[in-house]
Order: structure tokens, then C-alpha cells, then sequence
């Protein structure tokens, strides 16, 4: 577990506040993939790989001075079409957040939501894939 820091160590390390975390979250300046639940003793606790975090977390507050956290979220973005990655982006009530196609094992749609918007997205992404 030496690659991985605890969320309350990582809080306590940058100073910063669990609600500054969540809102990073949120704005999809921390993706999502990037908590990592693990069962503790206890209850289930948060974790993350050191290194991705922390050089997240230092980008952040370096910038967070001269830059709105709207601005650092457009650039993590542009950064992150630049390098080519297809990305799904989701958008809903609570936020949004970008998920990288290689990290996608399966997606499905609950609670009778329209599964024909669904399919329309997943053909896009395929013939994407295909050309």
C-alpha cells in the first residue's frame, strides 16, 4: 500500500478541505476513477495512487491563484484531447465527470431512463472506435 495515500492523510498532507476535494471532484479536476474504496477495519475508506494524486493536488493549488478552478478544469481537459484519449463524457444533476473508453467494462441504464439515448451513444463510440 505504499503506492496508495489514505484521503485523510492526503487532506491533512495539502492542507486542504474534504469539501475543496469533493468540489475538484465535481468539476472533474480530480477524476472520479482516481477514489479508491477499500473495506478497513472499521468502515470502507477512501485511497488513492500517491503519485497521480499528489502531482494533481500540487498542479491545482499552484494554479488555483492565477487561475479560476473553471479554467484549470478547461485546461485539464484540453490537455487531456490532446493526447487523443476518447473520453465519455457524463453529465448529470450532481456534476459531470470524464471517463477514459479503456476504463469502461459495461454501461446500462436503470429505472426505465431512455435506453434509445443510450444506444445512440454507444454506436457513436463504436463507430469512433472503428474508423
Amino acid at each position: 500500500m505504499d503506492n496508495l495515500i489514505s484521503k485523510k492523510e492526503l487532506l491533512k498532507k495539502y492542507g486542504i478541505s474534504y469539501g475543496a476535494l469533493y468540489r475538484w471532484k465535481r468539476m472533474g479536476l480530480i477524476p472520479e476513477e482516481w477514489f479508491i474504496k477499500k473495506s478497513a477495519i472499521t468502515r470502507q475508506e477512501t485511497f488513492f495512487e500517491r503519485e497521480l494524486i499528489c502531482s494533481r493536488i500540487e498542479m491545482i493549488l499552484g494554479l488555483k491563484d492565477s487561475l479560476s478552478l473553471e479554467e484549470i478544469a478547461k485546461q485539464l481537459e484540453e490537455k487531456e484531447s490532446a493526447k487523443g484519449e476518447q473520453v465519455l463524457k457524463i453529465a448529470w444533476q450532481g456534476g459531470k465527470v470524464n471517463i477514459p473508453l479503456e476504463n469502461i467494462t459495461s454501461l446500462c441504464m436503470e429505472r426505465g431512463e431512455d435506453t434509445a439515448k443510450l444506444r445512440r451513444v454507444i454506436d457513436e463510440i463504436i463507430k469512433k472506435e472503428n474508423n
